[in-house]
């Protein structure tokens, strides 16, 4: 039984070592949903101002460093655009189940001594993380969607632009 008992010990004493780092992740992930509704705010503003298509290849030519794009080129550079976002959207949750779940363990034990206080404290950490876990990746899946929605348009008149183009060359 003794064996188990230490079994269980480094279990717990390994997952409380990956709390920090998890929570830090949390953070970053928030920090970086906030910058993207910024830059996200931006790029709508600008979009009502002026056209996509035209900015969507140039940013691909100034990102390839080429003069001659293709539908292809394009496809990856949004690609390229939107993975960030999309990783964020879909880790963060985990995240946050993590963040909740490392401290259910100290909770649970202060609840069978009493110690309402520790409790508390565990419960906290828990659900303020999962909390922020969530709200970045909403974030993230908001901005994702309507990002993927106008990079695919301007796609679609960027691909008509070049059929125009070399129909004419």
């Amino acid at each position: 039984m003794d064996f188990f008992a230490d079994i269980e010990h480094l279990l717990y004493a390994v997952s409380r070592i990956f709390l920090m780092p998890v929570l830090f992740l949390i953070v970053l992930s928030l920090l970086y949903a906030v910058g993207m509704l910024g830059a996200f705010l931006v790029e709508g503003w600008q979009r009502r101002r002026q056209g996509g298509a035209d900015r969507l290849v140039k940013q691909t030519r100034d990102y390839l460093r080429r003069q001659t794009i293709s539908s292809g080129d394009l496809e990856l550079y949004i690609l390229k655009q939107l993975e960030w976002l999309r990783v964020v959207s879909r880790t963060a949750p985990m995240l946050g189940l993590i963040a909740t779940m490392i401290p259910m363990g100290p909770a649970l034990l202060a609840l069978g001594n009493g110690d309402a206080t520790e409790v508390g404290k565990n419960m906290v950490a828990a659900f303020s993380a999962v909390i922020l876990a969530l709200l970045a990746a909403s974030l993230c899946f908001f901005i994702l969607t309507i990002r993927r929605r106008w990079l695919l348009q301007d796609l679609h008149r960027a691909e008509r632009t070049l059929l125009l183009q070399e129909e004419s060359a």
